[in-house]
C-alpha cells in the first residue's frame, strides 16, 4: 500500500465522533456497547494490502454501527501474525502484548461509562482474544468476541459463498469479496488467478504459512465479488443483535431498554 493508500484507508476505518457526541449518547443512553475492531498487518497474497484483516474488521465494525446504536473505537492494527512471518511487510506483537491491550481498553471504557465491549476480530491468528472475552466473563465484566464461526457460516451461506470456511483460510473467497465491496481500490490485479487450497494445516502453528502456500494465499478469491461482499457485511450486522441483547439485555435498535 502506496503513501496515498494509506492515508485513504485510514480515513476510511477511522470513527467521526466528538467528545460531545459521546457525551450526548451518554446522556441519553444510547450506546452502551463499544465496539472494537482488531486487525493485523500481515501478507495477504499480491493481490490485497497488508492491512487487508483491519480493514475487514472495521467494515464489519461500521456496518454494524449501521445498524445498532453502538459506540465505534478505532481499529488496532498491528497483532498477532507470527505465522506470517516469512514475507516482506508483516508486523507483529505477541499475545501478552495484545491481551493487555484490549484489557486495558476495555477498563478504560468501564471508567468511562460503556456498559460492554465488543471485539471484532479480523484475524484468525488471533487466538488470545478468546482468552481475553473468557476471562472478562469470568471477572464478572460485560465482553464478548464477535463473529463467531457459526456467524461467519451463516454469511457464507446467505452471501453465495462457495468456499467452505476451512478452505477459505487466507486472502480468499470471503476477504476479497469484502474489500472489492467495501475497498475496491485497494485490490489489485491478480486474485482470479491465484486460487490455492491446502485443507490439512495440521503443523501450521509449528511450520508458519510458508510450509502450506509460496504466494501466501490459501483459498478461491477467484470466486470473490463485491455483492458476496455486501451480503456477508449485511449477514453479520444482523447476527449481532443476539450479542447485543445478551451484554446488554433489553438494548433496542434506538439504544434505549
Amino acid at each position: 500500500m502506496n503513501g496515498s493508500g494509506a492515508r485513504a484507508a485510514a480515513r476510511t476505518v477511522m470513527p467521526a465522533d466528538t467528545t460531545e457526541d459521546v457525551r450526548t449518547r451518554a446522556a441519553d443512553g444510547s450506546a452502551r456497547i463499544a465496539v472494537l475492531p482488531v486487525g493485523s498487518f500481515e501478507q495477504h497474497g499480491p493481490y490485497l494490502p497488508l492491512a487487508t484483516d483491519t480493514l475487514v474488521a472495521s467494515a464489519v465494525a461500521r456496518e454494524i454501527a449501521a445498524a445498532h446504536p453502538v459506540r465505534l473505537l478505532p481499529p488496532v492494527t498491528v497483532s498477532c501474525s507470527h505465522e506470517h512471518a516469512a514475507w516482506p511487510g508483516t508486523v507483529s506483537i505477541s499475545s501478552v502484548t495484545l491481551h493487555a491491550v484490549v484489557r486495558d481498553i476495555a477498563a478504560s471504557l468501564r471508567r468511562s461509562g460503556a456498559d460492554a465491549l465488543v471485539v471484532v476480530n479480523g484475524h484468525g491468528g488471533n487466538y488470545v482474544l478468546g482468552n481475553v472475552v473468557q476471562e472478562a466473563s469470568a471477572r464478572g465484566e460485560r465482553m464478548a468476541l464477535f463473529p463467531a464461526a457459526e456467524d461467519w457460516e451463516t454469511a457464507r451461506e446467505r452471501a453465495g459463498v462457495v468456499t467452505p470456511l476451512l478452505t477459505d483460510m487466507h486472502a480468499g473467497e470471503i476477504e476479497t469479496s469484502i474489500l472489492l465491496h467495501a475497498h475496491p481500490e485497494f485490490v489489485r490485479p491478480g486474485y482470479e488467478s491465484a486460487d490455492f487450497t491446502a485443507d490439512d494445516r495440521r503443523h501450521l502453528l509449528t511450520v508458519g504459512m510458508s510450509a502450506y502456500t509460496e504466494s501466501g494465499v490459501i483459498g478461491r478469491p477467484s470466486l470473490g465479488s463485491a455483492e458476496k461482499g455486501r451480503k456477508l457485511l449485511a449477514s453479520l450486522a444482523e447476527s449481532f443483535g443476539t450479542y447485543a441483547q445478551l451484554l446488554v439485555p433489553g438494548e433496542g435498535r434506538d439504544g434505549r431498554g
